[in-house]
Formats: C-alpha cells, sequence, structure tokens
C-alpha cells in the first residue's frame, strides 16, 4: 500500500461541513464534500486517529479501489482485481455492504451477492479454502457503491456505527444519535464555552445524550476510547504498534482532562423513569464526576446556583406525533421561554427542534438557525442570547421617538411572549365572544358552549368551552393553503386561547376535524380515558375532551335535547343513531316511560349506559346495539316520540354498504315514521351543510322546517351547523 490511502467518512445529512473541518483538523488531506460523507487522503496513522477521535462519522472507509462497470460480470471480474489475501485470511469472515444500483445491477442483495463470489472465489482458488459470512462481527466488512457506472470498494475500519459509542445501553423514547448530538453542541459553541470555563445545562436531558457528548468534549475524551472491537481488529493490513500508541496517547489526553476541576454540566428531567438510565449512561462514559441528574419539572429549573456563573443552555424538546400534541408543545416552548428570560439572562441558548415555528413562541428572538436532519424528520437549531435587547414580551412597547429616553426600560423577564398581530386580532374576538356569551350561558346554567366557529376564515378553528377547559378542533385547511401558513395560524390561535380566556394552557386540547368516513369517526384519538363530568338541565353527562374526536356531547344540539326533555314525559321515546345517549337521559329525566336507543358502536352504547347511570336512571332503558334501517326493518314497537340525528356517512362490518345521509334519508324516514304512534312526533336533524330534504317527504308527512329554533345563542354566528325539521302524520 502507498503511504496515502483515499478515505471516505459517512455522516448523517447536514453534517458534512462540520465533518470537513473536523477530518482536516485530525489530518485529512484535500478534504471535499459529498453528500452524506466527506472524502479526502491520509496516510494509516490519520485513519486510526479519525476512528477514535471523530465525533460526527459513522464509518472510516479505505478505498481500495474504484471501477468502471458495465455489468454484473465486470464487477465481479473488477472485485478480483483486488489481492484479497492481502487484507483477509481465507478461513476468516466477511460481511459485504452494498448500495447503488445500474449497469444491469438492479437490487443491492444481488450486487453485495457478485462481489461475494468474487472475494470468496479468489481465496478458494490460490489457497483452498474460503472464507465465510458473518453479518453480525465480520473480520472484515467491506463496503461497495456503485454510482453512475462506477463502483467504489472500500474497506470499513470502524465495525459498528461510530455514533455508537458504548456508553449509551438505555435511552429515552426519541434519542438523537451520539454524533448528531455532538453536531448540534458544536454548532451552538460549546467547544468555545466550554474551553472558556461556562457551564453546560439541559433542563429535558432524557437519557442524557447531550450532557455526555459535552463532558467527553470538556474533559478530551475521545469518543471512541471505550470501544473494544473495530472493523480493522482482523483486517490483515493492521498495524497494531500504529493503534496502541494513538490510544496511549487518548488515555494520557483523557487522564489529564479529568483529573481538572469539573465544569458545571447539569440536566434536568421531569420523567423519574429516565433518572436512572441517564445516571447509568454518565458513569459508563467515566464522566459520574463531572455531570450530575436531577428529576425536575420545566417550571423548576434552575441553570446554575451561582448566579455568576453563564454558559449554554441546550434541549431537544419533544416533537410530538399527532396534531394533538400541538398545544401541549406550544406551551412547553412557551414556559421554557419564559425560564430562560427569567433565570438565565447571560447565557446563550440552542434548542434542537423539529418544529422550528414553535421557537417564534419563545418570547426569545433567535440571532442564528441551523438546518440539520435527524434521521428523514427535517429539523432545525435555534441559537438564542438570552439578553434583554433579545426579548419579545407583551410588554415590550417601543415609546415614540421624540419621546424616547437615552435608555430603555428592562424587560419584564416573567411576561409571556408578545402575540403576533394575527394571534392578537384573534384573542380580541375570542374577548369579545365570550364577553357576550358570558351572560346567557350564567343566566341558562349552560356549562359547555361554543365560543368561536371559524369567525376569521383565516383562523379555522372551533373553540368550545366546557366548565373549565376548552376543546379546540382545527378544520383541515383546502389544498389551495400552504400548510405551514396553515400550521403557523394554528399556534396563533394556540398561543391566543389561554391569554384571552386567562385559563390554565395545560386545559386546552386540541384536535383536527376532517370528513370522516368508515369507522374512523370512532376511532380512539388517545387512550386517557379521563372523563368530564358536566351538566346540561337536569341532566349529568361525562364528556371525554382526549380520546376521541368527538367530545360525547354534541353543544349544537344543545336545544334540541332540551326541548326533547320538555316534550316527553309519558312518551315511549326512539333515539337513532344515538350515539352517547345524551337525548336519552333529558327524554328520561323529562318522564318518559320508556326509551330505546340504537346504535352501531358498543363504545358509544357503553358511554351511554355510563351516562344513563350516572343520573340514577337504568331500568326500563334498552340500549341495542345494531345497524339502524335493519333494526327499524325487523323492530314492531311504536313510539310517541323519535328522535334522529344520523352522521353523514357511515360503514360498519355489521351494515351492508354504506349510509349516506342525502342518497337515504328518504328510506330511512320512511322505516322510523311507521314506527310513529298516532298523535306522535318525530325530530330529525343533520349536520351535513349541503343536505336538502327530497320533497317526497313533504308530499306524505307533516313538515316544519325548526332549524332556527334549535340554535342557541352560542351557534347564531353559524346557523348552517345544522338543519331540524319538525315531522309528523298528516291528519
Amino acid at each position: 500500500m502507498s503511504l496515502l490511502q483515499e478515505l471516505v467518512l459517512t455522516c448523517p445529512k447536514g453534517l458534512e461541513g462540520l465533518l470537513k473541518d473536523e477530518a482536516t483538523a485530525l489530518g485529512m488531506n484535500e478534504t471535499k464534500e459529498q453528500t452524506a460523507a466527506v472524502r479526502g487522503v491520509a496516510d494509516m496513522e490519520t485513519a486510526y486517529r479519525l476512528c477514535l477521535w471523530s465525533r460526527l462519522a459513522n464509518r472510516v472507509l479505505l478505498v481500495l479501489g474504484r471501477f468502471p462497470v458495465e455489468n454484473a460480470e465486470t464487477l465481479y471480474q473488477a472485485i478480483r482485481t483486488v489481492d484479497w489475501s492481502e487484507h483477509l485470511d481465507p478461513t476468516g469472515t466477511l460481511a459485504i455492504e452494498f448500495s447503488g444500483q445500474g449497469s444491469g445491477i438492479d437490487n443491492t442483495h444481488f450486487g453485495a451477492l457478485k462481489v461475494k463470489d468474487a472475494i470468496v472465489d479468489q481465496l478458494r482458488e490460490r489457497h483452498g479454502q474460503r472464507p465465510s459470512v458473518d453479518k453480525i462481527r465480520p473480520d472484515l466488512r467491506i463496503h461497495v457503491r456503485l454510482d453512475r457506472g462506477e463502483a467504489v470498494l472500500s474497506l470499513d475500519l470502524s465495525g459498528q456505527s461510530l455514533h455508537q459509542r458504548g456508553y449509551r445501553l438505555q435511552q429515552g423514547a426519541a434519542p438523537l444519535k451520539e454524533n448528531l448530538a455532538a453536531a448540534v453542541l458544536i454548532r451552538s459553541g460549546w467547544p468555545r464555552i466550554a474551553a472558556e470555563g461556562g457551564a453546560l445545562v439541559d433542563p429535558m436531558c432524557g437519557a442524557g445524550t447531550f450532557l455526555v457528548e459535552a463532558g467527553l468534549m470538556a474533559a478530551d475524551i475521545a469518543p471512541n476510547i471505550r470501544r473494544e472491537h473495530w472493523g480493522f481488529s482482523r483486517w490483515l493490513g493492521h498495524v497494531p504498534a500504529i493503534w496502541s500508541r494513538l490510544k496511549e496517547e487518548a488515555a494520557e489526553r483523557a487522564a489529564a482532562g479529568l483529573a481538572r476541576a469539573p465544569l458545571w454540566i447539569r440536566g434536568y428531567e421531569a420523567d423519574p423513569r429516565l433518572i436512572g438510565p441517564a445516571r447509568n449512561n454518565i458513569e459508563r462514559a467515566g464522566l459520574a464526576d463531572w455531570i450530575r441528574v436531577y428529576q425536575g419539572e420545566l417550571a423548576n429549573f434552575e441553570p446554575s446556583p451561582d448566579r455568576n456563573q453563564a454558559g449554554l443552555v441546550i434541549c431537544n424538546p419533544p416533537y410530538g406525533e399527532r396534531l394533538g400534541d400541538e398545544a401541549s408543545l406550544l406551551y412547553l416552548y412557551q414556559h421554557l421561554g419564559e425560564r430562560l428570560r427569567r433565570v438565565c439572562v447571560g447565557w446563550e441558548a440552542a434548542v434542537f427542534t423539529g418544529a422550528p415555528e414553535l421557537g417564534k413562541h419563545m418570547g426569545l428572538r433567535s440571532y442564528k438557525q441551523y438546518a440539520f436532519w435527524n434521521g428523514a424528520l427535517p429539523c432545525k437549531l435555534l441559537l438564542f442570547k438570552v439578553q434583554t435587547e433579545f426579548f419579545v414580551t407583551g410588554n415590550r412597547e417601543r415609546p415614540e421617538a421624540a419621546a424616547a429616553p437615552q435608555t430603555q426600560p428592562a424587560e419584564d423577564a416573567t411576561a409571556p411572549a408578545r402575540l403576533s398581530e394575527g394571534a392578537q386580532m384573534f384573542a380580541n374576538r375570542l374577548q369579545k365572544n365570550a364577553r357576550q356569551l358570558a351572560k346567557w350561558a350564567k343566566k341558562d346554567g349552560v356549562e359547555c358552549y361554543r365560543l368561536y366557529d371559524a369567525d376569521m376564515p383565516e383562523y379555522a378553528v372551533a373553540v368550545d368551552r366546557y366548565r373549565d377547559w376548552v376543546h379546540v378542533q382545527e378544520y383541515a385547511a383546502p389544498r389551495s393553503i400552504d400548510p405551514e401558513k396553515a400550521k403557523a395560524r394554528l399556534l396563533d390561535a394556540l398561543a391566543a386561547i389561554p391569554r384571552a380566556l386567562e385559563l390554565d394552557p395545560a386545559k386546552v386540547v386540541v384536535k383536527r376535524r376532517e370528513r370522516q368516513g368508515g369507522t374512523r369517526q370512532y376511532e380512539r384519538q388517545a387512550n386517557t380515558g379521563r372523563f368530564l363530568e358536566v351538566t346540561e338541565g337536569q341532566a349529568r353527562l361525562l364528556v371525554n375532551l382526549t380520546d376521541y374526536l368527538d367530545t360525547g356531547l354534541f353543544l349544537d344540539h344543545r336545544a334540541m335535547r332540551l326541548r326533547i326533555a320538555r316534550e316527553s314525559s309519558g312518551k315511549r321515546f326512539l333515539n337513532l343513531f344515538c350515539y352517547t345517549g345524551t337525548a336519552t337521559v333529558h327524554a328520561a329525566l323529562g318522564g318518559a316511560r320508556q326509551t330505546v336507543s340504537v346504535d352501531m358502536s358498543r363504545t358509544y352504547l357503553d358511554w351511554a349506559r355510563r351516562n344513563l347511570s350516572l343520573n340514577g336512571l337504568s331500568d326500563k332503558h334498552k340500549l341495542v346495539q345494531a345497524d339502524v334501517v335493519a333494526w327499524l326493518d325487523e323492530d314492531r314497537e311504536q313510539y310517541d316520540l323519535i328522535f334522529i340525528d344520523p352522521p353523514t356517512f357511515s360503514n360498519s362490518k355489521r351494515m351492508e354498504g354504506v349510509f349516506d345521509v342525502q342518497r337515504d334519508h328518504v328510506s330511512l324516514l320512511d322505516r322510523a315514521m311507521a314506527r310513529l304512534a298516532p298523535g306522535g312526533t318525530l325530530y330529525f336533524s343533520n349536520n351535513f351543510r349541503r343536505f336538502e330534504l327530497e320533497p317526497h317527504v313533504s308530499t306524505r308527512y307533516a313538515v316544519e322546517e325548526i332549524s332556527r329554533q334549535t340554535l342557541d345563542p352560542d351557534f347564531a354566528r353559524n346557523p348552517k351547523i345544522h338543519r331540524a325539521w319538525k315531522i309528523t302524520t298528516r291528519g
């Protein structure tokens, strides 16, 4: 081999520039960036040093050759031009990793097979023995990348990916890889801060990856010093003397680093289940004397007991997997910003996030941002200087220039972040609606009502009050609206709601509402099992704000349910598509002598049973799980009062085909009217905005549209929320 060899260092996408700087500093020459890699030349000592000291690379690949490839046969022959007896014992083991396609090689498995055959055939022909395949811990790991008709053949000197330092045997739910965490620390300025004797604190440290990587840098410890097995350990070209010398030098540097006074490196984690794993990881990394981890909520986070100490606050807040997480994440970012402004003035801060738009709600202006990838997820690193001139809070009002004092007054660090112009407009409308509805709600004893329903088209949400909770539904934006703009507006609305209504942000629940088909309307959104008891008229009802798309109480039908309560005394009541049985509870409390409630969903019928029991109503109230149309064909009872509020669309394993309210309402009403006793009343309602009652219905029955009579003041702004009819037999 020549003294200088071509090396390729692979890395996560987005780290190429940082890795190039690191590789150059470690002795690699002629470095060039590629996608998720850096290419250059170096001697073996530098190659070993890169394996030992690179904090950013995934793998160190020693290039054995580059070959033109026209087809699988030319690939096979090219691999055989290498003398494999210089690299691998004939009885050893190997593994092949192949990437790319073309030149008649359509899949990586076939490409890897041709490479393996070439190596094995050559060694067997020369030595009469052949190596075997070991994919877990081979003596030699060989990489081949096929790109545009060229094959790059390399030996992997790393073994396992270099991000696997060996200290992290336990981790949280969504950990950062160690080399990505190191890159974030470097971009955040930690090497400079550590050299100045600064501190580091992670208020959401999880299993402690940021803390350990920061400690390794500050103590001058090679990130892979504890690794025992390498890709070159059994390679015949390995030079043990050089490697031993480099390891001894690394051990001396680590000992000298750990002998210095430890820097202040602290982590806080709210989840007690992660404290033990974090401490174990720190101890395995040899940093138990340098790093401390405590259980603590963000609300109690303090960076350092020494008020003169400064440094870096760094964290990777949770990203959230569902839209329903947006509200809690928004308030988490707001609270993080408040804590930084309150107790970290003079510090620097770095927030690594997959939701950079949430950073705008921290009440701090970011002075620099870097793009990263966490696997396939695009992320950003937001950098802040926690200084008053970067504060953006609700109290920041600049005086007129003519009257401006010589020095600006200090910001109130505890003030909430200033709302955007749009968010303030939304807050003003919400406050106006709340003031207008408060007197009516108090007078009529209404605990649950709608405060806002897309009154401003750009803020397409519905905001409902359930006692001291708020339930927010975001209407799905049309395709013509930029998704990022729609998301930003949702975050504006969520930032405004707690302030406008003066309530705890933890009591805001958000969901997305889309047209629901099939069984999606019954699917769980969460699994908290948390129910809130509310009152409506004389009824006590259970709502669940978190687990399902709907809460168990359709607020727009409040007036209809109270009408049913007034008219049900002594009557036989039938509730079709009964949902959680709220109308049935009202009818029973109103004096109905019998009720029957029919729905396909066992979940909602169980909920209805709980609502009945909550009101002491368990006898004479029949709950039936069935397809409504099929059940009406079989039932032969008569009823004095019938309520039908069908879904717009529905299907189920228990029914044939799909129910479409526009298409199927005539046959549904005919079947139900056949069950209506003489002198009885049927109330029919639905929420399909384009619904039109077929003329056939009015020719056969006495029909009166009562839509406006069934809307309370909270739905006066949206008269199209539903339509309702009173239907009776003709005299």
